[in-house]
């Protein structure tokens, strides 16, 4: 690497860090996957068992444990809170912009690696996935990583057995992180792209043995510990739940056949519009490059199709689709830079009104926060919980609005660039995104988190330190755990919490919905609080 490439990395990387770092830890964890994760991680800690997950101090079968030691190393250093939790993924940020920018350079130029950095930083989720602590940020760059590995190993004449490992390796981590959806995927990728080719690739017999055996120690590292350690049903349980997620929706995440085309089309702006102009067929001379394109195809068409056929259907299944998306958007804007392509209306029309819609999601949003009484009162929402959640005191100032007015003025003004400077006005409107997506997690996400959970979490904050059961009735929650820092196993179960002898006082929450049911079904129970949407009863010995 000469000094002029170093010093762009080097640059990537202070950048990304000011972007990725600071503020992550100004709202509480949420409710379900970033609390559940986080608290793993935390039990680990409290029992000194780094082999094992465990949630509520009970194994914890459905995912490894690669993400949860990263927490962990976190937390070691920062302490057991929300930073920490977050903190590896901004790692994993500013890891996937180098990436991006060192891979991008070398199959094409330096302009190129530079745009797709700022395509992937500057488009809503995947700036925004950096800033949470979901398993997926790593997940997703392993298997971007294996996929890409391989691709080198099929392009490369030299050196192909240091590419099958590394492709190896990156995917094994990849099932260390999540399971084996990463083989699966990659799997996929691949042979759709043999079929692509017609099964005419230059695959060795002996680096296929050399890929099984190295993605078999790595990947399968954890759990061959837990079957030398007499938990085999672990893996039989994992196994299950890998399966069911794939054949059978979990409750509350059943969803229509095209709702991850929906949520990358929106989630991805503005990289979704520009990658449109890339799905159209093309000859292209340099094979290197044909290669590359094909591989970041076939792979958004794997994600999109696989995840839109799994019953369960959760916004972050389709996050590996950022990689290729982002990809197809870069090299998009490089070709129409190299006037290879047509500057398009139809796409400055789209991203107008694309911005148009997260511009009036900001407005509504105020006005939601402003007139909560008001809407309450007009009968509009007939559910109890959301109603409930809309009573949460807020602390919009009624200048949020200017959010979406500089979203809109920005975009608007880069469009304009555009037309006489291209590259100029394109660097001006991923900018302003990224500008836009911080400022919302500063100001609406805090917002956001009042509404929806911030007064459960405030109760369990609240009871910590008090010697107590903590439970929850016909919901699934992950706070009472986290939240009021639990340090041991439950000497009793559930049931007997509800019905039989205790020896300290038992809190449960519940959603104000379930709230006479639950007080039908115990009527032992009092209620200490009720408080937007959240009911908590108790009972005392």
């Amino acid at each position: 690497m000469n000094s002029k490439y170093l010093a762009i990395n080097i640059l990537i990387i202070i950048v990304s860090s000011l972007l990725f770092i600071p503020f992550i830890g100004n709202v509480h964890l949420f409710d379900w996957d970033e609390i559940n994760f986080a608290e793993s991680a935390r039990e680990m800690i409290v029992t000194g068992d780094y082999i094992n997950v465990r949630i509520d101090f009970k194994l914890f079968w459905e995912k490894p444990p690669l993400f949860i030691w990263m927490q962990v190393l976190s937390m070691k250093i920062f302490g057991i809170n929300e930073f920490a939790a977050r903190f590896p993924n901004a790692v994993a940020g500013i890891i996937t912009l180098l990436v991006l920018f060192n891979i991008g350079t070398k199959h094409f130029s330096k302009n190129f690696g530079l745009i797709w950095v700022f395509v992937y930083a500057g488009s809503l989720l995947p700036h925004f996935y950096f800033k949470s602590g979901i398993i997926d940020p790593w997940f997703n760059l392993f298997i971007f990583l294996g996929i890409y590995f391989f691709f080198r190993y099929l392009y490369e004449k030299k050196n192909r057995i240091k590419f099958i490992l590394l492709s190896s390796v990156a995917i094994g981590l990849g099932t260390l992180t999540k399971g084996p959806v990463a083989l699966l995927l990659f799997l996929l990728c691949e042979f759709v792209y043999l079929i692509i080719q017609r099964f005419k690739i230059p695959i060795r017999f002996k680096d296929i043995v050399i890929y099984i055996l190295v993605y078999s120690f790595v990947g399968g590292f954890w759990f061959i510990l837990q079957i030398l350690n007499g938990n085999l049903s672990i893996i039989q349980d994992f196994i299950k739940y890998q399966t069911e997620l794939f054949s059978s929706g979990v409750a509350g995440h059943e969803r229509f056949f095209f709702y991850h085309f929906v949520i990358l089309f929106l989630g991805v702006f503005p990289a979704s519009v520009f990658a449109l102009k890339s799905f159209k067929k093309e000859k292209i001379k340099n094979p290197e490059k044909a290669i590359l394109k094909k591989h970041m195809t076939v792979l958004f068409w794997v994600v999109l199709i696989l995840f839109s056929i799994v019953k369960t259907k959760i916004v972050h299944y389709s996050s590996m689709a950022y990689f290729p998306l982002t990809f197809l958007a870069a090299y998009a804007i490089y070709k129409t830079e190299k006037h290879e392509y047509k500057k398009s209306k139809l796409i400055s029309g789209i991203i107008i009104f694309l911005a148009l819609f997260y511009a009036l999601s900001v407005f509504a949003l105020q006005y939601i926060g402003l007139h909560n009484k008001e809407i309450i009162k007009s009968g509009l929402i007939k559910d109890a919980f959301a109603n409930a959640n809309l009573e949460a005191v807020t602390s919009f100032t009624g200048f949020e609005f200017l959010l979406g007015v500089f979203l809109i003025v920005g975009i608007i003004f880069s469009l304009t660039l555009i037309k006489k400077h291209y590259l100029k006005g394109i660097f001006i409107l991923f900018i302003t995104s990224i500008i836009f997506t911080n400022l919302a997690q500063s100001i609406i996400v805090p917002q956001i988190e009042k509404i929806s959970q911030k007064a459960a979490i405030d109760f369990f904050i609240k009871h910590k330190n008090e010697n107590a059961y903590f439970t929850t009735y016909a919901m699934k929650s992950y706070a009472p755990y986290f939240y009021t820092k639990k340090m041991k196993p439950d000497d009793i179960n559930k049931e007997q919490m509800l019905t039989g002898k205790i020896s300290k006082p038992v809190y449960v929450m519940c959603r104000i919905n379930k709230k006479d049911n639950f007080a039908m079904q115990y009527p032992n129970f009092n209620i200490v609080q009720n408080k937007n949407g959240y009911v908590f009863f108790k009972r005392n010995p």
